[in-house]
């Protein structure tokens, strides 16, 4: 394998096998049979992802409709500048994947990306459908226009981007393992300080909906995160160039750094202002998050300490049970029984 070249796949190969013979630069007919592929936890994964299956059309808005007008100035401007953020995370992770896509040289593997790539499209407009619901269409302008001229934000939203530039700009198997790493930074820690101030919003009765609506995408990244980590894992095992103590410390560096930048957000954007959000537990929470997607990975821990969730709370949140409803009984949903199986074993 020349692991200085990315190459992509091809639209289809007779001389190749269904199965591919790696997971890039291999080879691969490009036709998808689920009982014929490489890699034994892919099939599994795509069953969980389609069972998340959901729409924006199904949160009914009307009881936030009518509590966003009585929401304080601090609790509506972090509410919007969240949601600011969230549309600019999922619209350049719509498009990085699709890049994924193409050099991942198993069928399955690009199916199950092309999957990611409908549900962030999905995520993201459901962002659309909140806003549209609760704010006029000239604040919703200004809403998806500020990850572009807040400094904090830009910053944060740049080492992301950076990252995922120089693999698109110059794909290599090392830019690649670097990309990915990017990514579940991205859906595995960078949502996570924004999903804690809806759910402290749920916690207190408010924006039930809107919290509804995180908690399944919520749902949704985590799949996306155990998805990119196997990829990472299965790109060092068969790159060993890569499995190399340059990329365990290129990973424990970009995790402190991602920590440091969503510490900073979370000063700036909820601070101590909010009851039930503390700014020491986010802290803890965050470095905590760091710690998990890090040993999620296969690589020692970045931070000291910071094995146990801090804000226990926000696990009745995240962890819908099967046959249960969503919060306050606001509708009836069946879900996929949550196990060790399927990655929602821990926060």
């Amino acid at each position: 394998m020349k692991t200085k070249t990315l190459t992509e796949r091809k639209l289809y190969d007779v001389e190749a096998p269904n199965a591919s013979t790696g997971l890039i630069n291999g080879q691969s007919s490009n036709v998808l049979n689920w009982d014929d592929v490489r890699y034994s936890w892919a099939y599994p994964l795509y069953k969980n992802m389609l069972a998340n299956f959901w729409t924006p059309f199904e949160i009914n808005m009307s009881g936030d409709v009518k509590q966003y007008p009585n929401l304080s100035s601090e609790e509506k401007d972090t509410f919007n500048k969240i949601i600011g953020l969230l549309a600019f995370l999922d619209s350049i992770q719509t498009d990085y994947s699709s890049r994924v896509a193409a050099y991942l040289t198993d069928s399955s593997l690009s199916a199950l990306m092309t999957v990611l790539s409908f549900q962030e499209v999905v995520h993201n407009q459901s962002y659309s459908y909140v806003l549209s619901s609760l704010v006029n269409k000239q604040k919703q302008d200004e809403i998806f226009e500020y990850w572009k001229h807040d400094p904090v934000l830009r910053e944060r939203n740049d080492f992301i981007a950076n990252g995922y530039l120089k693999f698109t700009e110059e794909p290599s198997p090392k830019t690649f393992m670097e990309s990915i790493v990017y990514d579940i930074v991205l859906e595995g820690l960078n949502f996570y300080s924004g999903f804690a101030f809806f759910y402290n919003l749920a916690r207190n009765q408010k924006m039930v909906a809107s919290s509804t609506m995180i908690n399944y995408i919520n749902r949704d990244e985590q799949l996306h995160v155990r998805l990119f980590c196997q990829i990472f894992k299965e790109l060092l095992n068969e790159v060993p160039e890569l499995n190399s103590e340059e990329t365990v410390q290129f990973v424990q560096e970009t995790f402190k750094k991602a920590a440091e930048l969503e510490i900073q957000w979370g000063r700036y954007i909820i601070g101590d202002r909010f009851p039930g959000l503390r700014m020491d537990e986010l802290e803890a929470y965050i470095k905590f998050m760091a710690n998990k997607r890090v040993n999620e990975l296969g690589i020692q821990r970045p931070f000291d300490g910071f094995r146990e969730n801090p804000m226990k709370w926000i696990k009745a949140y995240e962890d819908i049970n099967h046959g249960k409803s969503d919060f306050f009984e606001q509708k009836s949903r069946q879900y996929t029984k949550v196990s060790d199986a399927n990655g929602f074993d821990d926060l």
